[in-house]
């Protein structure tokens, strides 16, 4: 009678051994980088009802995170200058490899998956030439560094998959080099944009903000389903100056942004954390860890609707029927859901993103 371990032993030897999916992961559903009272640094796995799942050590302060789209794995970004990406396995927690940028770039802490899940893409800063790229990467092959193309603009900072074949990014357009640590080098030039890409690096098209409003870095991205585009700026003029933070685009169509002259904008103190739509992309709620503040707006009437005040909030993403967010205080929870997800984590503060897995 055959064994089940020589049962398992051909089908390795064969290549028929089913691959590991996210059905077999069942309990994460959300992610976030975080930071424990002694300093240790982590990636961590949360369930639906906001319990930890696992909790895996990074060699530095994360960003972001993106979620292959069929096996049960994500990769952790760690934040700009960044030079590490790992990939954890979601169903133990455990590190299966760690990413390294190639020589003379470094991470902007963001990334996203082709559909097939085939290619990883990465926000790279090409320093030396004050170039923003793309590193490609491939999953099937151990995550191997394929190639690489122009952003189409100076510090890409997040990227999302717009469609099968088209890639857009959030060009910040703020020039770094790592030997000046965080410096912003190109204030007197500076100027961002979002920019559409296929995937063979092709520009299809690219759009800019107004004169005067050049010094609003284009950061953070959010899609809706029919593939409308929402986006978090972050102000590098004076303070205290009463600009949009929160904008939204369509392909082929010219930018809107949100809150027109509502008072409460300046709330944002100038800078968006993070950005997510709802479901049905009528919302978009933005937050600052600065301004100690989380905002909805309508999307479709560009009206600031909502505002909740809360402590260093930054992370942001739909789950469970509404925005839930985190903060540095440890705080994990939907604001304006009644019996929503509350919690509160002594010994962690969480980092700027929040990634839903599903929602």
């Amino acid at each position: 009678m055959t064994t089940r371990r020589a049962f398992l032993t051909g089908l390795l030897a064969t290549g028929l051994l089913p691959a590991p999916s996210w059905a077999d992961v069942g309990n994460p559903a959300l992610l976030a980088a975080a930071r424990r009272q002694n300093g240790e640094h982590l990636i961590v796995g949360l369930s639906d009802q906001g319990h930890i799942q696992f909790a895996s050590p990074i060699p530095g302060r994360g960003h972001a995170a993106a979620a292959h789209p069929k096996r049960p794995e994500i990769l952790a970004f760690a934040r700009r200058p960044g030079r590490f990406a790992d990939v954890i396995d979601c169903r133990t927690g455990a590190r299966l490899s760690r990413l390294l940028p190639p020589e003379g770039r470094h991470f902007y802490g963001h990334g996203c998956f082709t559909q097939d899940g085939r290619y990883l893409l990465t926000t790279e800063n090409d320093y030396e030439a004050a170039r923003g790229v793309i590193g490609v990467w491939d999953a099937a092959k151990g995550y191997a560094r394929v190639t690489e193309f122009d952003s189409g603009g100076i510090g890409p900072h997040d990227v999302l998959l717009h469609s099968d074949q088209i890639l857009v990014v959030a060009n910040g357009g703020i020039e770094t080099h790592p030997d000046s640590g965080r410096a912003k080098l190109n204030l007197p030039t500076m100027r961002s944009n979002l920019t559409y890409l296929r995937l063979d690096g092709a520009l299809l098209e690219q759009h800019e903000l107004p004169d005067d409003l050049r010094l609003n870095s284009i950061r953070h991205l959010t899609r809706t389903q029919d593939g409308r585009i929402g986006f978090a700026m972050q102000w590098q003029g004076a303070a205290g100056e009463m600009v949009p933070i929160v904008g939204t685009h369509a392909r082929g169509e010219r930018m809107t942004l949100l809150g027109g002259d509502d008072p409460r904008v300046l709330n944002l103190s100038g800078y968006g954390g993070s950005v997510s739509f709802s479901p049905d992309g009528a919302r978009i709620g933005v937050t600052s860890p600065r301004g100690n503040a989380l905002q909805l707006y309508d999307s479709r009437t560009a009206a600031l609707i909502e505002e909740h005040r809360l402590q260093d909030v930054c992370g942001l993403a739909w789950f469970g029927g509404g925005f839930v967010a985190t903060t540095g205080r440890g705080r994990l929870l939907h604001p304006a859901v009644r019996d929503g997800i509350n919690r509160e984590f002594a010994d962690l503060a969480w980092d700027n993103h929040l990634i839903a897995l599903r929602v």
